[in-house]
């Protein structure tokens, strides 16, 4: 309780709710003054004489005033404050309500606006690929079809002279087959005729239903809960607690970990969990800090130990990663690189595996611009793969 509280609550004491006068307890006498000291109402025998001499001792009548000059300010005071509740409540909370009102409204509005364009978008995109993929089946089907009837007319033709041909050889004389002109213009028909190859021409083309609108929706859809599996980190990276970051450790800081089969021992790299070989997963690694790294898939059978490419992500043909180094930015495998431009350096790289359709996809999250896209017959379970030779790199959930 605050002092003034304290001085309202010491002066109502005071007021005989009768208005008959108070005795004090110790002499009887009528009280007619306040003890400041301890808080209590006091006659003059205790302030001459008593408990109360020479304490702070104000006349009642005094004490009275200022109690109740006090409650005069406290209530205008209480008064002044209820108005500006009312008007609190009355203003701001109405227009509050009001503006909270106008801006749901327009928030649903503003997002039912950019979905009904995303899905015209994506019914726009949708109508384009499948004419793509119509024009693409007729293409094929029209190839086959030239195919099928220039081999069927060869057919017939090579049929047709094979069998003059027996015919010929079967009835003529030695004077006749040394000297026919027309055994030799057959000979050199036949001759003629190339042989039937099968070509990527008489193949659906896949990329006619690639879109990069399409994918970057996909990828986004949802992420896979990965963790690094701390027996495959090299000795050269930390490992934090929680499995989901790797950083490239200073040579004064490395320590030799337990030796295990799984453990990369040259290469800053290290594997994650759990493998790969069915549905679709998509991940997001944080990369901003870090100027050197390689973030991919990979067989779980490839090499763990040694400096050989066979152990080196992107360098053999069991691993296929994005790496960013000094600068650039390449898809890698099997030793070959492909360059990747980018307007700005990348803060996440974003993977997508669709196993089914057997494609491995690269992408940006914050624009969902697609890096690179690999379309390969996968023919082991694979695992998220990741190196870093600078800073930090985090999978992200």
């Amino acid at each position: 309780m605050s002092k003034s509280e304290s001085s309202v609550g010491s002066g109502a004491d005071s007021l005989s709710t009768s208005g008959e006068a108070k005795l004090c307890p110790i002499h009887e006498q009528e009280v007619q003054f306040y003890c400041g000291t301890e808080g209590r109402l006091t006659c003059s025998k205790c302030v001459s004489d008593g408990s109360c001499q020479g304490h702070k001792v104000t006349e009642l009548v005094t004490q009275a005033t200022g109690v109740r000059n006090q409650l005069v300010d406290v209530c205008e005071k209480m008064q002044l404050q209820a108005l500006r509740i009312e008007r609190f409540i009355d203003r701001t909370l109405t227009a509050r309500e009001k503006a909270v009102q106008t801006d749901a409204n327009s928030a649903r509005e503003r997002v039912l606006a950019q979905v009904n364009v995303v899905r015209e978008a994506l019914e726009e995109e949708e109508q384009r690929l499948l004419e793509a993929i119509q024009r693409e089946e007729e293409r094929v089907e029209q190839c086959l079809l030239t195919q099928r009837a220039h081999w069927t007319r060869t057919l017939e033709k090579l049929t047709h002279t094979r069998t003059s041909l027996v015919h010929t050889l079967t009835n003529s004389t030695d004077t006749m087959i040394s000297s026919n002109e027309e055994i030799n213009d057959r000979i050199e028909d036949a001759e003629g005729i190339g042989e039937p190859r099968d070509t990527e021409k008489l193949t659906l083309n896949r990329g006619c239903s690639d879109s990069k609108f399409m994918v970057g929706l996909w990828a986004t859809h949802r992420l896979t809960a990965l963790c690094f599996e701390a027996q495959t980190v090299s000795p050269l990276l930390s490992l934090s607690n929680d499995q989901r970051t790797l950083t490239f450790l200073p040579k004064r800081q490395r320590q030799l970990p337990p030796s295990d089969p799984a453990r990369f021992d040259s290469w800053p790299n290290a594997l994650c969990s759990p493998p790969m070989s069915s549905a679709t997963h998509s991940w997001v690694l944080d990369v901003c800090t870090s100027a050197a790294f390689k973030v991919g898939v990979c067989y779980s059978s490839i090499e763990r130990k040694g400096s050989g490419n066979g152990a080196r992500l992107g360098y053999n043909t069991k691993s296929w990663v994005l790496s960013h180094y000094d600068g650039d930015l390449s898809f890698c495998h099997d030793g070959c690189n492909v360059g990747i431009t980018v307007a700005k350096k990348l803060k996440r790289v974003g993977l997508l595996l669709d196993w089914p359709s057997q494609t491995l996809l690269f992408y940006d999250p914050e624009s969902t611009a697609v890096l690179h896209v690999v379309r390969h017959a996968f023919s082991e379970p694979l695992l998220a793969a990741c190196a870093v030779a600078d800073q930090s790199v985090s999978i992200l959930h």
